[in-house]
């Protein structure tokens, strides 16, 4: 007999915005592939071709299985209501605070780095068609681009009004794919010159680049969890089996360009490659419109990061204003629970059954991210990216550290923490052999999380 968990709470249709499975694929792909792509092919320097597969493949298996998990777990919560910050609270409320900050910095870091590669690439694609000081500047490219495009798209309320961007975002990965296969396959003299030694397996020759320093970036390439609850939100379903299909597809069409992307730009220029692939291509028109279409890629990826971001911002301050409030209690049912002026669920001896049975009293208070809340959060977020984006020139160690600690806590600690203390909790005597499997691979993915982020954070603040 399935799970009372399952079924669908009443008015779950009326509260939860009805969204296709392809939507759905689109944003998590579409988050994933951002600007982490054009670096796949350095992450394999240190590795070597096969070893570089290998971790392609590990780490998108361990990305998808944390999805997995997401899913799973979401059924916790009020339909609709899935959250970092909601489920966190379901284990610890105090930890909420540190997780939604960990999102919020690690997504406003991302959206700061395509800001630079926006101005970084812009000039050099104008330079093209005019030579006109004022178009050629990098600071001017960058306030165009924030003002007309970012902007606007970042102020849409839900995930699901992005899903045409996510498909012009698609192209222009699958753009560069071609791109990369092209010039792997029919090489130019220039190219040519360009390549240096491949190896096969592990590098024998030393270099300066160590692999724990590109091994956050197989890890960044998967990061799409920070948007997996906003989209299973918005699913006309939130059963596993319905909403599983959306990682499933997304994670192994992310794989497969990732492994085509890596193994021809590795091939193509061997150790001599840099972290941006796009760069080392001649100033043709295909190049040329590869770098437009990157532009496009990081241009429509800003507001899939400024979207949890928000988000997140939002719960940090909601904390923030119900610790201050005046804490009441009445008595339901022979129980004493606070009232909606504070965090609902503090003790946590509470069963998990109760709050799924009981969650107009048990859940958290969830106010509306709406009206000046909304405006001013957004307007924040952007004005601090403009802000960074136009003084600094590389964010590439700073991103290193973002992405060792705000990624891996994003794909790996956090979601495995979920799964290991909430699968299984409706559970009254022995837990089935298929839920206790990913309650314990929460358990692993929690343990490698946390191993990855102390070795490659050590890594990243290592003097070279």
């Amino acid at each position: 007999m399935q799970d009372s968990v399952d079924r669908p709470e009443a008015g779950e249709r009326a509260c939860i915005m009805v969204t296709s499975i392809r939507s759905g694929v689109l944003t998590l792909l579409h988050t994933a592939c951002g600007a982490g792509i054009l670096a796949m092919p350095y992450a394999f320097k240190p590795f070597g071709l096969v070893p570089g597969v290998v971790m392609i493949v590990i780490c998108g298996a361990c990305a998808m299985q944390s999805l997995l998990i997401q899913a799973r777990v979401a059924r916790y919560v009020a339909p609709g209501k899935a959250s970092f910050s909601t489920l966190t609270r379901l284990i610890n409320p105090r930890l909420s605070i540190v997780f939604d900050l960990a999102i919020a910095v690690k997504c406003f870091g991302v959206g700061v780095s395509y800001m630079i590669v926006v101005g970084d690439l812009m000039p050099q694609i104008m330079s093209s068609w005019t030579g006109n000081a004022w178009l050629l500047s990098r600071n001017v490219q960058i306030s165009l681009i924030m003002l007309f495009f970012v902007a606007p798209l970042s102020f849409l309320k839900k995930l699901n009004s992005l899903r045409y961007a996510s498909m012009v975002a698609i192209s222009s990965v699958a753009y560069l794919c071609v791109l990369v296969l092209v010039h792997y396959v029919v090489p130019s003299d220039e190219i040519l010159r360009l390549k240096g030694r491949v190896s096969y397996l592990f590098p024998q020759q030393s270099h300066d680049l160590n692999f724990l320093n590109t091994l956050p970036i197989f890890v960044f390439a998967y990061t799409c969890h920070h948007n997996m609850f906003s989209i299973i939100n918005e699913q006309k379903s939130v059963r596993f089996e319905h909403v599983m299909k959306i990682p499933l597809i997304s994670i192994s069409l992310a794989l497969a360009l990732y492994i085509a992307i890596g193994c021809a730009g590795y091939l193509t220029f061997g150790d001599n490659i840099i972290g941006n692939i796009i760069m080392l291509y001649p100033q043709t028109v295909s190049s040329t419109v590869g770098r437009i279409a990157i532009v496009l890629l990081v241009m429509l990826a800003f507001p899939l990061q400024c979207h949890p971001a928000r988000a997140s911002i939002h719960q940090i301050l909601q904390y923030f204003t119900e610790e201050n409030a005046t804490t009441s209690t009445t008595s339901v049912a022979g129980r004493t629970v606070t009232n909606e002026s504070s965090p609902l669920i503090r003790n946590n001896s509470i069963d998990i059954n109760e709050v799924i049975e009981e969650e107009p009293i048990y859940q958290p208070k969830d106010t509306p991210l709406r009206g000046k809340s909304f405006i001013i959060i957004t307007c924040g977020i952007l004005v601090a990216s403009y802000c960074v984006a136009i003084s600094v020139s590389s964010l590439a160690h700073v991103l290193a550290i973002v992405g060792a600690t705000g990624s891996t806590s994003i794909s790996f600690i956090l979601p495995g923490l979920f799964g290991y203390k909430l699968i299984g909790t409706e559970h009254k005597a022995d837990i089935p052999l298929p839920t206790r499997l990913f309650k314990y691979s929460g358990l692993a993915l929690f343990v490698l999380g946390l191993l990855i982020m102390v070795t490659c954070l050590t890594a990243a603040l290592k003097p070279n």
